[in-house]
């Protein structure tokens, strides 16, 4: 049995970490602010005897320090995500996205604790290359872009976890997420699956952003837990860049269009602009797709479940766990 430390344990991806991590019987403390996640997520383990959470800010040093120092491997979970939340408060969010991950990589350097370092694929930013491999460029628009924000702190980040590996022989991985998606994920924060089926089972039309010819892949949390889980007891992944995703790709039309049939839903697709939704000061990509040949690799990973399982069982979970909303009248 190993200790874990998961920031952003109560969130999406960390919570279905934390659910894995006690079924194959580690100890894991949870350490989450619930600004974004919640502690509903961890309800089919809340009373397990090896979970533990303490309720607190990544930003808080001292408290951070001690929870790494008495655990054995750290997963860096917790951040400021989702489009909508990055737009709304960018300074926030970008204070913490970089302190955060500084007090945590650096505790882990200094007690010489494994990391786990949850990156994104924001951090290839423009660059039109299919499929993304982790030695390709980060091409992050200009500043006054509020959109590039994130990317740009999550790699630096990776900056700082990658140089702690090379000059301070911290044990650390970097994964890049490319679209987790599955149960639990809110729409809240403009996440697009559970905003088009919340949208869709309320009867009311699936509003597309743009004009719906982006491109996108989607990966089921199981997946990417397993993927993490997998790369945690890797010794080769020490010290490496490792993509996390699906190859399945569809445009965000052909989504809005299989959601709604698979809701029933009758009542058609909106477009709408990204001034509309966001205002001033956002940009998105064209097409991202991720190359995984170096997680195939290392540990012989590839996704289970494909773009329809992830809907119906998105589907089931927010029809049963949530009541429909009245259709807002039209006209």
């Amino acid at each position: 049995m190993a200790s874990f430390l998961v920031t952003g344990g109560a969130g999406f991806i960390g919570s279905h970490l934390v659910e894995a991590l006690i079924a194959r019987g580690d100890a894991v403390t949870v350490y989450d602010d619930v600004s974004t996640g919640t502690t509903a997520n961890l309800a089919a383990v809340s009373d397990h005897e090896r979970l533990r959470f303490v309720r607190g800010n990544i930003c808080d040093a001292y408290t951070v320090d001690e929870l790494v120092r008495s655990h054995d491997v750290v997963m860096h979970m917790a951040a400021a995500v989702g489009v909508r939340l990055l737009m709304e408060q960018p300074l926030r969010s970008l204070t913490t996205n970089v302190q955060g991950c500084e007090h945590v990589i650096h505790s882990a350097a200094r007690y010489g604790r494994k990391l786990v370092y949850a990156s994104t694929s924001e951090v290839y930013g423009k660059n039109t290359n299919v499929p993304l491999a982790e030695t390709d460029d980060s091409v992050i628009g200009p500043p006054n872009i509020t959109r590039w924000s994130y990317a740009l702190a999550k790699a630096v980040g990776e900056h700082v976890a990658l140089e702690s590996a090379r000059d301070r022989r911290l044990p650390a991985i970097v994964v890049r997420f490319f679209n987790t998606v599955g149960p639990r994920q809110s729409p809240a924060y403009g996440m697009v699956i559970p905003r088009f089926i919340r949208q869709a089972l309320d009867g009311r039309p699936i509003t597309v952003h743009g004009d719906g010819s982006q491109r996108r892949c989607f990966c089921h949390v199981a997946d990417s837990v397993r993927a993490l889980l997998g790369l945690i007891d890797c010794p080769g992944a020490v010290g490496e860049v490792v993509n996390i995703g699906s190859q399945e790709e569809v445009s965000i039309e052909e989504l809005a269009q299989r959601v709604a049939a698979q809701a029933g839903s009758t009542a058609g697709l909106e477009h709408v602009t990204h001034r509309e939704v966001y205002g001033d000061g956002f940009e998105d990509m064209v097409r991202r797709v991720p190359d995984t040949r170096k997680i195939k690799r290392l540990i012989g990973w590839e996704p289970e479940r494909d773009l329809d399982t992830i809907l119906r069982e998105t589907m089931a979970e927010v029809s049963g766990r949530a009541p429909r909303a009245v259709p807002t009248p039209v006209g």
